[in-house]
């Protein structure tokens, strides 16, 4: 599996910009991908997206940053050495949506799998399986299961603000090593149990 985080100026793939991806080759998790570019000409910026992600104006407009393009176009080929490309990850369906958005502006082929394996959706089919009942936003009508939702369910403290792309794809992969195959998987957490194991 391909376990992907991507860094953004916003949450719209076609009118914000990638600021950095991250990634991890799940069969062999020492295979790592993490990269930082310049935003896009005329991307939008959302101010709340740079406090989550810690990048300033001046980064992500530093013209000695490659372009969105080359980054996107180097990670592609990344890929294409893994045994396994499907996506994975928190909400993974949002940074598959900015690699297609990405490669459509880059004018290269987009190429990865529609079909996806989500952590939110593991986690609720996991804490449901044991009884338990996920987190859920009554007033809203949706689940409340975030990543560090997910993360702690799994024995893993919340992800370091600000939000890095290479530590959120490490923390997918950890969360869904445990979820998955119920198993640790990254030396980052070693040091963390298993809850479900002493139950």
């Amino acid at each position: 599996m391909l376990i992907i985080d991507i860094e953004a100026t916003g949450t719209n793939a076609h009118k914000h910009s990638i600021v950095s991806i991250g990634a991890v080759d799940l069969q062999n998790p020492t295979n790592r991908f993490y990269g930082e570019c310049r935003m896009w000409g005329g991307a939008h910026v959302m101010d709340e997206a740079l406090v989550v992600n810690g990048f300033t104006e001046a980064e992500i407009t530093d013209p000695a940053k490659q372009t969105e393009a080359e980054l996107v176009t180097s990670f592609m080929e990344w890929t294409h050495g893994l045994a396994n490309r499907t996506p994975a990850g928190q909400n993974v369906s949002f940074d598959r949506a900015y690699l297609e958005a990405a490669c459509g502006r880059a004018g290269i082929q987009f190429d990865l799998p529609f079909r996806t394996i989500d952590a939110h959706t593991l986690g609720v089919m996991h804490m449901t399986k044991r009884g338990l009942i996920p987190p859920f936003d009554v007033e809203h009508k949706h689940s409340a299961l975030n990543l560090d939702g997910v993360m702690n369910y799994c024995g893993i403290p919340d992800e370091p603000d600000p939000h890095n792309a290479l530590t959120g794809a490490l923390s997918h992969a950890e969360v869904v090593s445990r979820l998955l195959f119920d198993k640790k998987l990254l030396p980052e957490f070693s040091q963390f149990e298993i809850p479900w194991h002493k139950a």
